[in-house]
């Protein structure tokens, strides 16, 4: 049972996160985001954005207010950053875990279609308040977790143990799904995949919908909702959520650490695509251009924009400014033109967003389409 201020606060995130899904909560979700308080499930050290681009911590005993407020906010909350270490520096903080907003967390909750008695994996138990919320209205023994950090995940079961709530909280590779408790109804990533593992589909039942945020190295955008079918897996993308990557698929790449030699020779070149066309606001263009160029990331420098293959063997760099940029290439890919031919599609089929494209997914591969399945993307990996 909430008190006064809680029950003000709770009242207040309700309509918050209304506002932000346009219609009220459903009746169901805000029965269960009033019962499984949200600041229960919060650590009582979070780290909060600061004027200095960065996070700083926040702790309930010494900055109650600000505390509580984060907790009642339409705000993800960092709740661990530099995967637990201690950071080395006030600058060099970058998160790690953490709580969901809650619109995102309800949107994803009412997308999910779930109904009681179904069976639920959970891949990401974070605070554990998403699986809180998916017990509260599935009941006792129905939902499963899994969390690849040891010491969030003793966290989780703790205070999901503390509200009397049934959840199994496993601490493993959530690629790896949880064997023990298939077939699944439904499979929830609160973590983003570059690769749908095929674990969660064969833990699937058929016409079982697994939704995941998406990821690919141009850009963490998007939330792919698939059914699953015997032999496969398809559905489609939304523009919504960025997510942190799953820890077994994330990379830590930097251009003058790990791509750019002075030994390399590059092709040059002139383009008339501006390089601030495919970066910044653009995200339904890099979207696209995502999931045609596949292992492609961007970084800036003060003078061009830099293009690398995740295995860091070709390069682009392209100057910010001009008329006609010129173009570096080196290694086995020119990278500039597969993205210059990617962005031309992009424009000659009306400059799709998200909600146009869908996924393929087998046991040997996945593929990309536009608006129908038979409408195949190269998708590279």
């Amino acid at each position: 049972m909430t008190h006064r201020p809680e029950q003000a606060a709770n009242s207040a995130l309700l309509r918050a996160v209304g506002d932000a899904l346009d219609g009220p909560v459903p009746r169901e979700w805000q029965a269960a985001v009033t019962a499984v308080p949200r600041h229960h499930f919060l650590p009582h050290r979070v780290w909060l954005p600061d004027a200095q681009g960065t996070y700083e911590p926040c702790d309930l005993s010494t900055d109650h207010d600000r505390w509580f407020e984060a907790a009642y906010a339409d705000v993800p909350v960092v709740t661990q950053v530099n995967d637990g270490q201690p950071p080395p520096d006030p600058t060099d903080v970058w998160p790690s875990s953490s709580a969901s907003a809650p619109s995102m967390v309800v949107r994803m909750l009412r997308d999910l279609d779930v109904r009681p008695g179904m069976n639920v994996l959970e891949i990401g138990t974070g605070t554990g308040w998403n699986a809180a919320l998916l017990a509260h209205r599935l009941g006792a023994g129905h939902v499963a977790s899994v969390e690849v950090d040891p010491d969030v995940a003793r966290k989780a079961w703790a205070s999901l143990n503390a509200a009397g709530l049934d959840v199994e909280v496993v601490c493993g590779d959530g690629a790896d799904g949880w064997p023990l408790r298939q077939p699944y109804d439904r499979i929830l990533s609160t973590c983003s995949v570059r690769r749908v593992p095929w674990a969660w589909i064969e833990q699937t039942r058929p016409g079982g919908i697994i939704l995941t945020p998406w990821d690919n190295p141009m850009l963490c955008w998007g939330l792919l909702k698939l059914t699953v079918e015997p032999g496969r897996a398809l559905g489609r993308f939304s523009p919504h959520s960025a997510f942190m990557l799953m820890r077994g698929q994330r990379q830590d790449l930097r251009i003058y650490r790990d791509v750019f030699r002075d030994e390399h020779v590059p092709e040059e070149s002139e383009t008339v695509l501006s390089p601030h066309d495919i970066t910044g606001d653009q995200w339904e263009a890099r979207f696209a251009l995502g999931l045609h160029v596949g292992d492609v990331w961007t970084a800036w420098d003060d003078e061009r924009l830099w293009v690398a293959t995740t295995d860091t063997r070709s390069w682009a760099a392209v100057d910010a400014d001009g008329d006609h940029p010129t173009v570096r290439q080196y290694g086995p890919r020119r990278l500039w033109d597969e993205i210059e031919a990617a962005h031309r599609w992009w424009e000659e089929h009306g400059c799709p967003g998200p909600e146009r494209f869908g996924l393929t997914v087998t046991e040997e591969s996945q593929w990309a389409w536009l608006d129908r399945p038979s409408q195949v993307l190269p998708l590279r990996r």
